[in-house]
């Protein structure tokens, strides 16, 4: 029973971890990355289609993103999607495709983007900590009907502990490369 509840503690957090690291994806560095898109969707015959499956999407620089629909007729509803996205920047649309140039980012912008990657850092932690309390409530629950001892318990808790302080320090480490990715010019 316990190693069900480690296996399972060990996946949800492995899981919250790679949330994270795609929530990285999202925050802007010292490049464009198409994932900046990712999160767009357009009216395609009704229905609201990832921009990915209507466009080929490529960064052309390291400042610039093209887009380019597979129909001709998506050019106006791309752009119109891109503005309603927010991503910072406005498409420009030349009739073929739709570019975004993305302006270099001050120290500021840089400065608020890795506060963003810290602050999403924390909610990374606070999902680690509901997921360890979760398995701690499994463990006291199995001690309570009788199916553990009283050392078993420790033991486990202890080890769902050095589980929870291992993935806290993965994703301290994985919010401090990518503040500093951010901040460096």
């Amino acid at each position: 029973m316990l190693e069900d509840i480690y296996k399972h503690t060990k996946e949800q957090m492995q899981k919250s971890l790679q949330a994270l690291s795609k929530d990285f994806t999202t925050l802007r560095s010292g490049r464009v990355s198409i994932s900046l898109v990712d999160h767009v969707r357009v009216e395609y015959y009704n229905t609201p289609t990832p921009l990915n499956q209507v466009a080929s999407v490529i960064a052309t620089d390291a400042s610039t993103i093209t887009i380019t629909p597979w129909e001709r007729g998506l050019l106006k509803d791309i752009e119109r999607a891109l503005q309603e996205a927010n991503i910072g920047v406005n498409p420009s649309n030349d009739g073929e495709n739709v570019k975004l140039f993305f302006p270099p980012m001050t120290m500021e912008q840089r400065k608020e983007i890795a506060k963003d990657a810290k602050a999403m850092g924390e909610k990374a932690k606070v999902a680690i900590r509901n997921v360890r309390q979760e398995a701690n409530n499994q463990i006291k629950k199995l001690e309570k009907d009788k199916a553990i001892s009283e050392d078993e318990n420790k033991r486990a808790l202890a080890e769902v502990q050095k589980y929870t302080d291992d993935f806290i320090k993965k994703i301290d480490e994985h919010t401090k490369a990518k503040e500093e990715e951010v901040l460096k010019v």
